[in-house]
């Protein structure tokens, strides 16, 4: 097999799907907890785990005798939601509970360690409109970018870090790119930090506070 093909047969079980998609909102989850949220069993999800660890879609994490999982990193993100992304339908869950939690996705969430959702692609449009990012060839952060992300997130690019300090990341509910990265990241970690956004249940919803409508509006004019 290719590596294409490799990674593309991690994703073609319904398993390790849903293993991947939960672990979109940034955090470790147990064994355990991720067989609960797929509806398999405890050895099931083992072996499926195991699988994703060994092909490089997840990084494994040990505390004592707990064993923890996330994704590998913002590839193995950006790849997930990308893949997603090209879903031709998403169909309409067959509960209110669901339904529910598919609509609070969707107006705001957090994809890895950044903010998707319809929040998170206002925020793409309104820093593309405000000259803070550079979408004519490729995308970047201007000057001015860094210049607010210095004053407002208190955020600066480490002097040699590989990680890229902006890239699009395509929404899979928007059908548009949110922004990831660095930037993405910072803007994510300091929203929750200052109370901006809050987490909604165990998903990867998030939801503006007051506090958040006044912040993205004064600093970005975006009415969350």
């Amino acid at each position: 097999m290719s590596p294409l093909a490799d990674t593309a047969a991690l994703f073609a079980d319904r398993t390790r799907a849903a293993f991947c998609q939960a672990l979109l909102d940034g955090r470790a989850w147990t064994a355990g907890e991720l067989a609960r949220h797929a509806g398999v069993t405890a050895s099931t999800a083992s072996e499926q785990i195991s699988r994703l660890v060994a092909g490089g879609l997840l990084a494994e994490e040990r505390q004592g005798r707990h064993r923890y999982v996330r994704l590998a990193g913002p590839e193995a993100a950006a790849l997930t939601e990308a893949l997603a992304a090209y879903d031709p339908g998403t169909p309409r869950p067959h509960t209110l509970a669901a339904s529910g939690r598919q609509d609070a996705e969707a107006r705001a969430r957090t994809c890895y360690d950044h903010l998707a959702g319809r929040l998170g692609v206002d925020l793409a449009d309104a820093m593309t409109a405000r000259g803070l990012v550079d979408t004519a060839s490729g995308i970047a952060v201007t000057p001015a970018g860094r210049d607010w992300l210095a004053d407002a997130l208190d955020y600066r690019q480490p002097t040699g870090a590989r990680r890229p300090l902006v890239r699009t990341c395509l929404d899979w509910t928007e059908r548009r790119s949110h922004l990831a990265g660095a930037l993405g990241a910072a803007l994510c970690t300091a929203s929750l930090e200052r109370g901006w956004v809050r987490r909604v249940g165990s998903g990867r919803a998030v939801k503006v506070t007051p506090a958040g409508s006044t912040a993205f509006g004064e600093l970005l004019g975006v009415e969350a």
